[in-house]
């Protein structure tokens, strides 16, 4: 399998793709040793997550550099994730231990009964992950099912293989059983070998119509499946919010990693009476990002990492104007080596047109005029998505009223494009089923069982 350079799309690296007979030999060795990675105490499964932790910290600007070259993400950005992910495994190695230990419900004397709760892992997961954040989106499921007691066949996307690599070796190399967390490279092909396996469950982050897929072949088995789609994130802008720091925030939230981000702001609505005021701001904003190679200290929007988008994104702009949408930026590829997009907004634009509807996944936004928030939240809801959604106001009150009335997973005030491990990560409608993150992202990766203890 050939890895190519987005910013150039020459050849970056040839590696070894994994076979339907390859697939199969790796679950079985990671049925195999399941058990005695589970019979583990807890604390040593955490030592280990430690030392991997310890080795991201010893190799970041390498594997920074590794990921910048194969999915285009500017270096900047890529040292970004590498740094916030330490964050996340911190809040696992904080928390697993008191989310996984048993848990006494009842102790009745008298009765002569104990009822407990305890949490045993699942088995084996498929975990087929995404490119746009491979750290971030990975380490959501491999950490806290490594902790738990489970084995993990992990399939990178094709388009971070050389990034995925990497990760298994540094958790070999940190004490995790090769058996227990196998890499299996390959494309959709070879992770349709991976869903085929009896593995205990899948957990799958990327697009809806993959998802669905999943879904269906997991339900006939009765097995978890836990799905992280796509989003199509509004935005809403009052005419009580600081204009300038809503377009800066929104600006940013709808273009960093060259807006390949599933809760990456994809729509905009602004009230009538501050929209000339905030369209300027925004555009101003926006022309002050600069486009470039990914390994320039200075770039902040890359290529993106897949060729085939910006066909979509070439479309949804000559949809948006055929339409009456209005360029005020960009719209078009760039001529340059690599895949490149010039960062594009567009004003007076509407829901019949693809770019308010359709996932982009990449550097473009359409900005809706509206007349009151009813008007906005009608709006916002009008989507099969339901990932993230976000308010901009001077009034906590208000913008919580107007978050109440919409359906997200997470709602953002004064922000957007924003992760905490605190809290949980989930979606609604076609942006998927199932949590990560927060406690309830290690409690999912177990199974709960209830014991009734009765002395004699």
């Amino acid at each position: 399998m050939r890895i190519l350079n987005p910013a150039t799309n020459a050849p970056l690296a040839t590696v070894k793709h994994d076979t339907a007979a390859t697939v199969r030999n790796k679950y079985r060795a990671a049925r195999a040793a399941q058990g005695k990675w589970a019979q583990l105490p807890c604390e040593q499964r955490i030592d280990v997550i430690r030392r991997f932790r310890d080795r991201i910290v010893a190799r970041r600007e390498d594997l920074a550099r590794t990921l910048t070259s194969e999915v285009g993400k500017p270096l900047t950005q890529a040292r970004n994730e590498l740094n916030g992910v330490l964050g996340r495994i911190d809040f696992f190695i904080e928390h697993a231990a008191a989310v996984l230990a048993e848990k006494v419900v009842l102790a009745d004397p008298a009765a002569r009964l104990e009822e407990k709760i305890s949490h045993e892992p699942l088995g084996v997961i498929a975990n087929i992950s995404a490119w746009n954040y491979p750290y971030f989106v990975g380490t959501n499921v491999f950490v806290p099912a490594l902790i738990a007691g489970n084995s993990v066949l992990y399939k990178p996307s094709e388009f971070a293989t050389l990034t995925g690599i990497e990760i298994a070796k540094m958790l070999h190399a940190s004490g995790v059983p090769e058996d227990v967390f196998a890499p299996v490279i390959g494309t959709g092909e070879v992770g349709a070998d991976l869903v085929k396996q009896p593995v205990d469950a899948i957990f799958f982050t990327g697009s809806y119509g993959t998802g669905h897929k999943i879904a269906a072949a997991a339900g006939k088995r009765m097995i978890k499946v836990q799905l992280e789609l796509g989003g199509k994130d509004p935005a809403y802008v009052c005419d009580d919010a600081d204009i300038e720091a809503a377009a800066a925030s929104l600006a940013d939230g709808a273009f960093y990693n060259t807006g390949q981000s599933c809760c990456s702001v994809e729509r905009i609505y602004v009230q009538a009476s501050i929209y000339p005021r905030f369209t300027a701001a925004f555009v101003d904003a926006v022309r002050g990002f600069k486009v470039g190679e990914p390994l320039n200290e200075a770039t902040y929007i890359g290529p993106l990492t897949r060729r085939a988008q910006l066909t979509v994104l070439r479309r949804q702009v000559a949809d948006a104007k055929r339409k009456g949408a209005k360029v005020l930026l960009g719209g078009k590829p760039l001529t340059r080596k690599g895949n490149y997009f010039a960062p594009t907004v567009l004003r007076d634009v509407n829901h019949t047109m693809e770019v308010m509807r359709e996932e982009s996944f990449g550097p473009i936004i359409g900005i809706q005029c509206v007349t009151n928030d009813a008007h906005a939240v009608e709006l916002m809801n009008d989507t099969a998505y339901g990932l993230t959604a976000a308010v901009y106001a001077g009034d906590k009150a208000r913008a919580t009223n107007i978050l109440a009335q919409t359906s997200s997973g997470s709602a953002y005030w004064n922000c957007c494009d924003r992760v905490s491990p605190r809290l949980p990560w989930a979606g609604v409608g076609h942006s998927g089923i199932g949590v990560t993150l927060s406690t309830y992202g290690i409690e999912t990766f177990t199974r709960t069982r209830g014991w009734h203890l009765r002395s004699a």
